[in-house]
């Protein structure tokens, strides 16, 4: 299926979850957030959020700096 990713189109598997697209894109272990179509997912949520074709994802990693 289509989703678009921080405004890119990318085909996934059906049936993927938040958790297993962060694995995807090897961002595990990262602080991180997720936008689906505008609205914030917890992190509790990752597991149990099923991506559904067309979706809007966006995903932010916090860098610390200074």
């Amino acid at each position: 299926m289509e989703i678009f990713l921080n405004g890119h189109s990318q085909q996934v598997e059906d049936g993927l979850n938040i958790s297993r697209l962060i694995k995807q894109l090897d961002l595990e272990n990262k602080r991180l957030a997720v936008e689906i179509n505008l609205e914030i997912v917890p992190r509790s949520q990752f597991d149990s959020f099923m991506l559904s074709a067309g979706d809007r994802v966006e995903i932010v990693r916090a860098i610390g700096g200074g």
